[in-house]
């Protein structure tokens, strides 16, 4: 690993911690030619998915950009950094355990969609007028009704009586 500060080569390794729930390490080095500190990061390497474009294109797939995304629709919301960490982590996972190779647009929204809807109403609603591209006051009312709990108030006989 390179030094950040003089550019050296070697380097010792003082402490090592898994972060994000296993899936990387996150080790503090030490510069043995000018003793500068940096912190660097070890994730495990996945295939390369392709997001297949509304309009056909492919465009490689980009935690950043769906990082950046979320948190879009969270700002100004009382939404943790890491639960939205929290979100994307699971939802790349998902992405590489369903999908080789290419992965519709669609499923990605569709995901984002629906680990919103539980996190924040507001962030949801926002988040669906863009990726939905609402044009009328009516299609963020439908995007609310979704949001409702409805309650079943059906009676059903229990066994026995």
């Amino acid at each position: 690993m390179r030094c950040p500060k003089c550019g050296g080569l070697n380097d010792k390794v003082i402490d090592s911690r898994a972060s994000r729930e296993g899936s990387t390490i996150r080790r503090r080095r030490e510069c043995l030619h000018c003793e500068h500190r940096f912190t660097t990061y070890e994730a495990i390497e996945t295939q390369t998915l392709m997001v297949i474009k509304r309009d056909g294109r492919r465009e490689e797939f980009s935690r950043d950009k769906l990082l950046n995304g979320i948190r879009k629709a969270c700002q100004k919301r009382p939404v943790s950094p890491q639960a939205i960490e929290e979100i994307v982590d699971r939802i790349v996972v998902d992405l590489h355990d369903g999908y080789e190779g290419e992965v519709p647009c669609m499923a990605i929204g569709e995901r984002i969609m629906d680990e919103l809807r539980v996190l924040d109403g507001v962030a949801y609603v926002r988040f669906a007028s863009v990726y939905r591209r609402f044009e009328e006051a009516t299609d963020f009312v439908q995007a609310v009704q979704k949001l409702e709990v409805r309650h079943d108030t059906a009676t059903y006989r229990l066994p026995g009586f």
